[in-house]
């Protein structure tokens, strides 16, 4: 089924010189009618030159940032089916043709290469905390969205032309996959996981991941992304703890008043009324956000409707 279908196989990079000719060379072999397209980050080395003697089609993305860059290949590039890659040559091209089917079969709008159910990662990547950053990641964001994916921050992925055209790539680094995938749950878009035999970098290319300024930027992503998709849960806690608050200076309060017949305590039952203010005003912020959020599910979803016609 894989022929009938226009594919472009879209690789970041940024200072992948090492191994950006065996990553071409490979989706090639596997993938010799797709287009590949490399879109250099402002490298320094010769990854552009080299991509471009392999036969890649090189764009140059001025903006730096696997997001911004992302951004970039997916207003540009037109297909039926887009393959996303790191150009590092960590994850293994002759599994795409099966990661593809479920997107050329209609059965997936998003498709991942899942580098930890079969513990590859786990046993190929030596910086323990990312492999503690991936499984908290993962747990926040199943327990949040009810989800049970299995991998978040997989860089290899296929995706439909839907999901594609109607994804608006907001972050700018490496939260992109984070991002993408709270996306897909929050459309309800179909996400299919495929186990991959994940493999670290050769010797000689370094990870541009910086372990705790980018997963401290994927905390606030999803931190964020919750806030937006799911606004009268996140707003039902704040104004959760504002209750506890006004509960914990107001109770005596009430217990003097209720004895004395009098308060004496007038700072306490200011305050008290002041966190049960804000807690209405959370709770009420959180019901407008939560209106605005399914009116915004509602045109995504007439929008979809409408460019299938």
């Amino acid at each position: 089924m894989i022929p009938k279908f226009q594919t472009a196989v879209l690789v970041p990079c940024y200072n992948e010189a090492v191994t950006i000719e065996k990553v071409v060379t490979d989706f090639q072999k596997e993938l010799p009618n797709a287009d590949i397209y490399v879109y250099d980050n402002n490298s320094t080395d010769e990854t552009a030159e080299i991509a471009r003697r392999c036969g890649a089609m090189v764009k140059k993305e001025p903006l730096q940032g696997k997001g911004n860059v992302v951004r970039s290949m997916f207003r540009d590039i037109e297909a039926d089916i887009f393959v996303m890659v790191d150009g590092d040559d960590t994850y293994p091209a002759d599994s795409i043709k099966e990661m593809i089917q479920p997107v050329a079969e209609n059965r997936a709008d998003m498709v991942v290469g899942d580098r930890l159910s079969n513990k590859t990662y786990f046993l190929e990547n030596k910086r323990n905390f990312h492999n503690f950053g991936n499984n908290l990641v993962r747990r926040i964001i199943n327990r949040a969205f009810h989800a049970d994916l299995l991998d978040i921050m997989s860089g290899y992925r296929v995706f439909s032309r839907r999901l594609v055209k109607n994804y608006p790539v907001l972050c700018e680094g490496f939260q992109l996959e984070t991002d993408i995938s709270i996306f897909a749950l929050d459309r309800k878009l179909p996400i299919v996981e495929i186990p991959i035999e994940y493999r670290d970098r050769p010797s000689g290319s370094e990870s541009k991941l910086n372990t705790f300024s980018d997963g401290a930027k994927v905390l606030l992503t999803i931190f964020n992304l919750y806030r937006h998709f799911c606004p009268l849960k996140f707003f039902s806690i704040i104004a959760t703890f504002f209750i506890l608050a006004g509960l914990i200076f107001g109770v005596p309060v009430i217990y003097e008043y209720v004895t004395y017949s009098y308060v004496y305590k007038i700072p306490s039952a200011i305050l008290a009324a002041s966190f049960m203010l804000l807690a209405i005003i959370s709770f009420v912020c959180g019901l407008i956000l939560d209106s605005i959020s399914t009116m915004n599910r509602e045109f995504y979803e007439s929008n979809l409707k409408n460019n299938c016609k």
